[in-house]
């Protein structure tokens, strides 16, 4: 039986879609490996959890600069477990820049595979992106094999092209089980419907920051009639100055952030999935595979080399238009309003994509295979 020992930046409960990946691989492998997991923890104390009965070694954080976490202990623990666990195969969950120095310098002279899972390229620190060019070439040459969540974004990394054949693609999924409707959340959406009677239901998920996009979307807005509600959920940095770009706009209605099942009734009652996203900060899209798995049609914008118009294929399961292009947006909302066919045609397309392509058993299957094939 193989050993793997995962580095993520956090781990679950930590709430975070790296991290919500990180313990997908460590699930679909659960059967076949021997794995532990290091990470850093939220708190200033070094810490050992169990999460699906792996060990969860987590080091204490003392300071972040740029999102990035730094810790005292980080380099001692992680020496310790290469040299006690001595792993067969390293995952690497990138970025984590500062977790990667210390990487290389274990990973010299030892005969460990390495498999760099390429979330996304860093795009916006720039002076990270700068300093850490050397790095980014050290650990794609140390790499045995590269995974990317999708083609788009291999074809839009300067540095997965680099590698290019050392690359492969397993998509991100969604967990069935979660998506499951229960009555509860059948009854909210109803009551959701019926206070909206009229109304053409889109909503958008996500947190307030730039490369969400939410700004287009409420630019767009301003362009619709009366006859359209706009729920955006969740908070952030930017949710003062999107609610005061809202202001006067009553179609536009900021949830907050709301719990799991008042979510899930919000999307499920939607008529239209509103996924503005503006960059490639949006590697994937998961929160859009799960409204396409609610047989929602969406409507993106065009992001070179993100993987969101890998996930929502134009003019198949949704709209996709130019990038910060508001008056367009705010015309595909309409036409997809104006024509329930469409919608219906487009939202059943998309759940097909999604049981096809974006499931977790269709996950598990494809990690298995490439952590199976490592030697090959």
């Amino acid at each position: 039986m193989k050993k793997v020992l995962h580095i993520s930046k956090y781990y679950f409960p930590f709430s975070g879609g790296t991290e919500q990946i990180a313990r997908d691989v460590v699930l679909s492998l659960k059967d076949s490996c021997e794995q532990k997991v290091i990470a850093f923890n939220d708190g200033k104390e070094d810490k050992i959890d169990f999460v699906d009965d792996i060990e969860i070694i987590k080091c204490g954080c003392f300071a972040k600069i740029s999102a990035q976490s730094l810790s005292i202990s980080y380099r001692k623990q992680l020496h310790k477990v290469i040299e006690e666990f001595n792993p067969d195969i390293v995952i690497f969950h990138y970025p984590n820049p500062f977790v990667a120095s210390f990487l290389l310098k274990e990973l010299k002279n030892r005969d460990i595979k390495l498999v760099v899972y390429w979330h996304l390229d860093i795009i916006r620190q720039k002076f990270l992106r700068v300093l850490f060019n050397g790095q980014n070439r050290k650990l794609l040459e140390r790499a045995d094999k590269v995974i990317a969540t999708s083609p788009n974004y291999i074809e839009g990394s300067k540095w997965l092209q680099s590698v290019k054949e050392k690359c492969v693609v397993v998509p991100n999924c969604i967990n069935v089980e979660r998506m499951e409707l229960s009555a509860e959340i059948k009854e909210r959406a109803e009551k959701i419907r019926k206070e909206n009677k009229g109304k053409t239901i889109c909503v958008a998920v996500g947190r307030h920051t730039e490369y969400k996009g939410f700004t287009y979307l409420i630019k767009a807005s301003k362009l619709l009639d009366d006859s359209f509600r706009v729920f955006i959920t969740g908070k952030g940095e930017l949710t003062d100055s999107l609610q005061k770009e809202a202001e006067g706009d009553s179609k536009v209605i900021f949830t907050g952030r709301i719990d799991d099942v008042e979510l899930k009734a919000l999307i499920y009652a939607s008529d239209i999935f509103c996924f503005p996203s503006i960059t490639k900060n949006e590697a994937f899209g998961l929160a859009l595979a799960e409204a396409m798995y609610y047989e929602k049609p969406a409507v993106t914008f065009t992001i070179p080399g993100s993987g969101v118009n890998y996930v929502c294929l134009n003019s198949e399961n949704g709209i996709e238009v130019e990038n910060r292009n508001v008056e367009a947006y705010a015309m595909a909302i309409k036409k997809l309003a104006n024509n329930e066919e469409l919608r219906k045609k487009y939202g059943m397309a998309g759940k097909q994509r999604v049981e096809e392509n974006f499931l977790s058993s269709i996950f598990a299957m494809n990690i298995s295979k490439e952590i199976k094939n490592i030697n090959k």
